[in-house]
């Protein structure tokens, strides 16, 4: 039988699961069940993302056994919509394979995001409930200003890029993981500033992008 290590963040009105190895695998519920549910619904399209990576992964099956190997209480930003709970796994060091691989994950879901921007113009986004509040300039808007604040947690100093030119800010993005992972970190940021860790910067640069990819492959009518 196949095992995928998994977290469990438990927020007092959010629980999100995620797949330990795989940085952007990770759903949440109202409870640890719906989180489980949710997180194996989206198991074949995260595997799309890495199939674009030409990364190996074989997918979910019905043996797929899902194996807690770390909990953690959540806190208000885990309430608000986002894993944020350091794992004890994003402490282990990066050596140059799995550099290479997670950069790739980074890459792949970069592209699949643009490819369902594209998909969505000129397309009317479905709101309410199961919708959203944003459209799709201000997504785009939205995702480039979380991509920017993220760069200041690997204690990157550069220019702010506009949502134009995100291809700048991913750029970044890719040569401040270089530089943390081959020439290290400070213990503080600019400003003294909360530094990640290297993997838990790459899960939520992953998530986060994957969360509004499928938000908006979601809400297009």
């Amino acid at each position: 039988m196949k095992s995928i290590n998994v977290f469990v963040e438990t927020g007092k009105k959010k629980v999100f699961m995620g797949a330990v190895d795989w940085p952007g695998w990770s759903r949440s519920g109202r409870d640890e069940q719906a989180a489980l549910i949710s997180l194996k619904e989206y198991g074949l399209r995260y595997a799309q993302i890495l199939d674009q990576a030409e990364i190996v992964f074989h997918g979910l099956t019905d043996e797929t056994e899902f194996k807690i190997t770390e909990r953690h209480m959540g806190n208000a930003t885990t309430d608000f919509g986002a894993p944020s709970i350091l794992l004890d796994a994003d402490r282990e060091p990066i050596g140059e394979p799995e550099y290479q691989r997670l950069r790739k994950i980074m890459l792949s879901s970069w592209l699949k995001f643009d490819k369902v921007v594209e998909g969505a113009q000129g397309r009317e986004l479905r709101t309410g409930p199961r919708g959203g509040g944003r459209d799709l300039v201000k997504m785009l808007n939205h995702v480039n200003e979380a991509e920017q604040m993220y760069l200041k947690r690997l204690a990157w100093k550069g220019k702010k890029y506009t949502v134009d030119e995100m291809d700048k800010t991913r750029h970044a993005i890719l040569r401040a993981f270089e530089v943390a992972i081959h020439e290290g970190l400070p213990e503080k940021g600019p400003r003294g500033g909360a530094i990640w860790k290297p993997r838990y910067f790459v899960r939520r640069v992953v998530w986060h992008i994957l969360d509004h990819t499928w938000e908006i492959e979601d809400r297009i009518l």
